[in-house]
C-alpha cells in the first residue's frame, strides 16, 4: 500500500544532500531548509552565524511503496561523514551537524536500529555522532537554495563537493536511481 512520509536529514550543506536525494526513486519531493533551532523563520545569514541552533537540512517526501526509511538512511550514511561533529569537509558550524529528524515512531525505530548497528559494527572506525530527534521546527530555505545543484552544476562548490556525492550515489545505489 502506497503511503507518503516525510523525513528530514542534516548531512552538511543542503545543496549536496538535496542533489543526491532528487535522484532517488520513490522520493517525490526534496526541499532544502532549516530545522530544530530556536529562531522562527531564520534566514541563511542567520543560520550561518551558528547562533540560531538550526541545522541545514533537506525535507524528503517519499512513497513507502517504492522506498523505505532504511534505504534512505543507508544512502544518507554513504554520502556524508556521520563521525564529525558540526562539520562536513570544509563546512564547519552547528548548522552542518549530522542529524535525522523523524516524523513517525516507525522512522525513529528504524533510525535507532541502524545507528545501533553502525555502532556495534564500528562501521566508520569512529563513533557516529548523528543526532536522532523528532522534527520540532522546519522552515524552507530561500528560493535561491532550492534545486541549486541542478541550476548551477558548474559552480565551483557544486563541482568539487556536490557532483562527487551524486556520482558516489549513482555508483553505490544504481538500483535506487530514478
Amino acid at each position: 500500500m502506497s503511503e507518503s512520509q516525510t523525513l528530514v536529514l542534516g548531512g552538511g550543506c543542503f545543496w549536496c544532500t538535496e542533489s543526491v536525494f532528487k535522484e532517488v526513486r520513490g522520493v517525490t519531493d526534496v526541499e532544502s531548509g532549516y530545522c530544530n533551532g530556536q529562531a522562527a523563520r531564520p534566514s541563511y545569514e542567520d543560520v550561518c552565524t551558528g547562533r540560531t541552533g538550526c541545522n541545514e537540512v533537506v525535507k524528503l517526501v517519499y512513497d513507502t511503496a517504492v522506498i523505505g526509511t532504511r534505504q534512505l538512511l543507508e544512502i544518507f550514511f554513504v554520502i556524508h561523514d556521520p563521525t564529525t561533529p558540526n562539520r562536513q569537509g570544509n563546512d564547519t558550524g552547528t548548522q552542518y551537524r549530522s542529524g535525522i529528524y523523524f516524523t513517525t515512531d516507525e522512522q525513529r525505530e528504524v533510525a535507532q536500529a541502524l545507528l545501533d548497528e553502525l555502532a556495534r559494527d564500528n562501521a566508520f572506525g569512529r563513533p557516529v555522532v548523528t543526532e536522532l530527534l523528532p522534527l520540532a521546527h522546519y522552515w524552507p530555505a530561500e528560493d535561491y537554495h532550492q534545486d541549486f545543484f541542478e541550476r548551477n552544476p558548474h559552480q565551483g562548490y557544486c563541482m568539487a563537493v556536490a557532483a562527487p556525492k551524486v556520482a558516489k550515489f549513482r555508483k553505490t545505489f544504481a538500483r535506487l536511481a530514478k
